[in-house]
């Protein structure tokens, strides 16, 4: 992927994130209900209540639940990391990305060029990072360069004759 895409993909990575963190909460909500209804709120309390039925469909309910429940407090983690600062989201798709959701945004991105003002500013970064790279290499070529034709063509400190 070419530098310039990065931006766009950081973004629909989030896009992604933010739409599994909803459908799972939607998922949850049923739950939720009935947790605000029986258990003051404490989904825990009802997941627990589930588990703890003798009734071997119920249980496994129960487990249903936790699941949803554990993946529900994931992204939502994650989400709430990414949304951090400006630029967390760069840090999370570089170091700790979900798999799943990275891989979803991998398969159906879309190449678009952003112009925020975060891509503008990563743009310049890299931009006059790879200006003093290319510096550092051209005066060092030059360096070499200098330093064989001295030693290829050195002046005669006598001259005979």
């Amino acid at each position: 992927m070419p530098v310039l895409q990065v931006p766009a993909f950081v973004d629909q990575y989030g896009q992604r994130l933010q739409a599994h963190t909803i459908e799972a909460k939607h998922s949850l909500a049923e739950f939720q209900r009935d947790a605000d209804r029986f258990f003051d709120g404490d989904i825990e309390k009802l997941i627990s209540h589930y588990q703890q039925n003798p009734d071997a469909v119920i249980n496994a309910g129960g487990e249903s639940i936790h699941t949803i429940y554990l993946r529900y407090q994931h992204l939502d983690s994650a989400l709430k990391q990414f949304n951090q600062t400006a630029y967390s989201g760069f840090r999370q798709v570089a170091f700790e990305p979900l798999a799943d959701i990275r891989s979803e945004a991998w398969h159906n991105f879309t190449h678009t060029i952003m112009l925020d003002s975060r891509a503008m500013t990563i743009g310049l970064m890299l931009g006059l990072l790879l200006a003093m790279l290319c510096e550092l290499l051209l005066v060092g070529a030059g360096k070499c360069c200098v330093s064989v034709y001295r030693g290829v063509f050195k002046p005669n400190a006598t001259i005979e004759g």
